[in-house]
């Protein structure tokens, strides 16, 4: 068996094949090349295709104490089709609620492409026993969700307990597997540090990540164009060393196109054309869509429709 990246603390990471070594995040570096390509500017042509892959790759969302069955249809609703004057505006990849809403979004999203994700694993915080976490897994699979988003145990990963986030991530695919895809949230904003994002994607790819996702839009960081693009560089890594595709969902604060297309040009640039696909890329947002919907409709027509042509998600 291939040697497994040692962890701090003396845990390795029974793994095969074997993911790249841990190393160490340059984080001047990152940074500089993560502005460089915020400013890369593109083609009108292009452009309107970022707009378009970034609905199609996005992950509708609503995550308040105040959602009903009501909200999350409407919302369900305008995910299948965002503008309903214009045929030619694709549905999102999915819509993404709390647990207890799986069925309201399923009910109005049913005969359609558009998938249906959970938050799960007591989102957006971790802090509950594990087998709490993975009855929520359970309950969100038995319901019908086609996605389940985990969030990982900041505390246990922060106070060195490595082999306890691992095993939490191995546990929810295994109840996963063969019915959900599993993305999980490393919540980045608090890491602290480069190396450990890299290192908690590292351990969520170990484990059995389909994706892994920055944020859960709850913290006071949420996604970031340096941190996003430390995990693509995980990602690329593990793929160029394994040959294992991984996914990547950013959320969290995105609420303008110009940042959608921002994080598309990282990926491009970094993971290439084979990327810009739902299957591989997710943009988390609640907000978003509506920019999006305008930005498009400057591009096609030459000018800009009102905000209130559209509904307020």
């Amino acid at each position: 068996m291939a040697t497994a990246p040692a962890l701090p603390g003396g845990f390795e990471l029974p793994l095969e094949p074997r993911l790249p070594r841990l190393g160490s995040v340059d984080a001047v570096g990152l940074e500089e090349r993560a502005l460089a390509l915020s400013r890369r500017s593109i083609k009108k042509g292009a452009k309107v295709f970022a707009l378009d892959l970034a609905i199609r790759a996005m992950d509708l969302t609503t995550l308040e104490g105040a959602d009903t069955p009501g909200k999350v249809g409407a919302l369900a609703t305008k995910g299948v089709r965002p503008d309903p004057s214009d045929p030619g505006v694709p549905s999102v990849a999915a819509i993404c609620v709390y647990p207890n809403l799986v069925p309201a979004a399923l009910a109005r999203t049913r005969g359609t492409g558009v998938k249906v994700a959970s938050v799960a694993t007591a989102f957006p915080s971790g802090q509950a026993p594990l087998e709490v976490k993975l009855e929520e897994v359970r309950a969100v699979v038995a319901m019908g969700a086609h996605e389940v988003d985990m969030v990982i145990d900041r505390g246990a990963f922060l106070s060195g307990r490595y082999a306890q986030v691992y095993d939490e991530v191995v546990r929810a695919r295994e109840v996963c597997a063969g019915k959900a895809h599993l993305k999980v949230i490393l919540e980045t904003g608090e890491l602290g540090t480069y190396d450990n994002v890299r290192r908690a994607a590292l351990l969520a790819i170990a484990g059995g990540a389909d994706f892994i996702k920055t944020s859960t839009g709850k913290a006071a960081t949420n996604a970031t164009l340096p941190v996003a693009l430390c995990m693509l560089e995980t990602i690329r890594d593990v793929y160029e060393d394994t040959g294992r595709v991984v996914g990547m969902k950013v959320a969290g604060g995105i609420r303008q196109a110009k940042q959608a297309v921002q994080y598309l040009v990282q990926v491009h640039e970094t993971l290439g054309v084979a990327w810009l696909t739902p299957d591989r890329y997710r943009i988390g947002a609640s907000s978003l869509l509506n920019d999006i919907l305008m930005q498009l409709r400057k591009e096609r027509t030459g000018r800009y429709q009102n905000p209130d042509y559209f509904t307020v998600d």
